[in-house]
């Protein structure tokens, strides 16, 4: 059976991250801002990744539903991932280290560890979870039967973690011609741009100041990492990691969420979602702002953290009535005001109601998982921008969502015909194909990868037509590209395989088979096939 391609989404340390960790860029600041440098690197911010040895925190547990035995221990100063599973059945055998190279998450919430292979660089596939002080497969992965592990770091993972965060090579969007980041934490250059010209010029040439912007552009700085949407849809030639403080975040991207959701909608990181729902934001306006109540250089110990925002809410909340007689018994403001939920998205995690509500006035329903979507901060979204945020849904089997993409993508490609817009036509050759319109499928796939050559999933699905149409030439060729410059793709890689091996070309099959199982050592059909034709289980050109 061919596999449909799936699109899927972190070093061993031999090389230079230690000595990349070593050099501070904040250090030059802290000349002039010791005070506020200090303060600073005590915040989870500062610590939100890393060497993987300074952020080792080591981990032994047997997932139930896959019976792997997972590992995160140090030896002789490096961290190390280990997984096993003993079975009767030799495909369900597993046995592998991974040594790691950074962290990723400041230890408050959770953290995982990244890793490179071949220059392709991946998110391991269990996180510690902070709140609940427990290892677990990583987000969307509890109940895996085998183990991820083509969990690719790009820079939409990179880029709320690590200030130096790289760009890709054009064939993958986590292949990096070196490091994929420069160092750890988020330095002072993610709010106040790069100061190299400040530092030069001895202060005289000034830093961006994000309170002196304009609302839109001082919002952005917080939101390019706490606005997540249920969907993300990047404008036409432009991308989210292109963004630098000062820019408009709404030039590069919108965010759509369900129409009818309340709050965050499940989601760990779309406080601003939830904040513009309250009474407070909407009543302040631009004068009510994430600064407003976080100190952006400094966290509140826990001991501190009720004094701390209750001063906060005093501040507009005047009067004797709040300061001496609202339950005056209760100082904590946010406990009743601000509760916290489980999130959805993130598993053992909870997410501050920014609503600010009064007890008991509302009750929050569960997330809307189903029609119409509205965009965060854009009352009129062009068809194309609305047909894709409903093309991601669609591609998690929402049928309405996949209906009204399929009327507002193609209306969108008719007023522009001549666009080059590969998301418009990769999205319309899904909608296509799986409407079993295989020739508009087609066309809109090779429109897609004229707009980019190295488009693996178009590549994919394209191949998947022309196999079952007997194409087997072209289709081989094109999973061939896509598996060798997105080895993510294991499914591109398997089809290849398989047709290689009815073709009689058992030498390719088997060569693409030993590619998938050392990126996705426990991918089960991978060792089955190549265990069979080695065998002479599987006879290759018989088929």
């Amino acid at each position: 059976m061919l596999l449909a391609t799936a699109e899927v989404c972190l070093p061993p340390m031999r090389y230079t991250a230690t000595a990349h960790a070593a050099e501070d860029p904040d250090a030059a600041c802290s000349s002039c801002h010791r005070e506020i440098y200090e303060k600073y690197r005590s915040t989870p911010m500062a610590h939100a990744s890393g060497v993987a040895m300074d952020g080792f925190t080591p981990g032994d547990f047997v997932h139930a539903a896959s019976g792997i035995h997972y590992r995160v221990y140090e030896d002789r100063g490096r961290v190390y991932l280990s997984y096993e599973r003993t079975s009767g059945n030799s495909v369900e055998n597993l046995h592998g280290t991974q040594e790691l190279a950074w962290f990723l998450g400041s230890g408050k919430r959770g953290r995982t560890y990244l890793f490179e292979q071949q220059g392709y660089w991946f998110e391991i596939p269990v996180n510690w979870y902070a709140k609940k002080g427990i290892w677990d497969m990583a987000p969307g992965y509890l109940d895996a039967k085998t183990m991820p592990m083509t969990l690719p770091a790009d820079q939409g993972c990179l880029r709320c973690h690590f200030s130096g965060a790289q760009q890709a090579l054009p064939d993958a969007r986590n292949h990096y011609a070196a490091l994929p980041v420069l160092h750890g934490g988020i330095t002072c250059a993610s709010c106040h741009g790069d100061g190299a010209e400040h530092v030069a010029s001895g202060g005289a040439k000034a830093m961006l100041d994000p309170a002196k912007l304009a609302p839109e552009r001082r919002d952005s700085v917080c939101l390019q990492c706490h606005l997540e949407g249920k969907v993300v849809v990047a404008k036409q030639g432009k991308s989210l990691g292109d963004f630098k403080p000062g820019d408009d975040i709404f030039d590069y991207a919108l965010f759509f969420v369900r129409a009818a959701e309340q709050g965050a909608g499940g989601r760990a990181t779309s406080q601003w979602e939830a904040l513009e729902q309250s009474a407070c934001k909407r009543g302040a306006g631009d004068r009510l702002i994430c600064t407003t109540c976080h100190d952006p250089h400094s966290s509140p110990t826990e001991a501190e953290r009720v004094a701390s925002y209750r001063t906060r809410c005093l501040a507009c909340h005047t009067g004797a009535k709040y300061a001496t007689q609202h339950h005056a018994e209760q100082p904590d403001c946010a406990g009743c005001h601000m509760p916290r939920a489980a999130t959805n998205d993130i598993a053992h995690e909870q997410v501050t109601d920014h609503r600010i509500q009064i007890p008991g006035a509302r009750i929050s329903p569960p997330p809307a998982q189903s029609g119409v979507l509205r965009a965060v901060h854009e009352e009129h979204p062009s068809d194309r921008e609305f047909g894709l945020a409903y093309a991601q849904l669609a591609t998690k089997g929402d049928r309405e969502a996949a209906q009204k993409a399929y009327g507002l993508l193609h209306s969108a490609e008719q007023k522009h015909a001549d666009a080059d817009d590969e998301q418009l036509h990769m999205e319309l050759g899904f909608l296509e194909q799986v409407m079993g319109h295989a020739d508009a499928a087609q066309a809109e796939y090779r429109s897609a990868l004229k707009a980019n050559p190295f488009d693996a999933v178009a590549e994919g699905d394209l191949a998947l037509i022309l196999a079952q149409e007997r194409h087997y030439d072209e289709a081989m060729a094109l999973w061939q590209r896509a598996f060798e410059h997105d080895p993510a793709q294991t499914a591109a890689g398997e089809n290849l395989a398989q047709v290689a091996c009815g073709q009689g070309q058992i030498d390719l099959a088997l060569k693409t088979l030993d590619r998938v199982l050392m990126f996705s050592p426990d991918d089960q059909y991978a060792k089955a096939m190549a265990a069979g034709m080695r065998s002479g289980a599987i006879a290759c050109g018989s088929r």
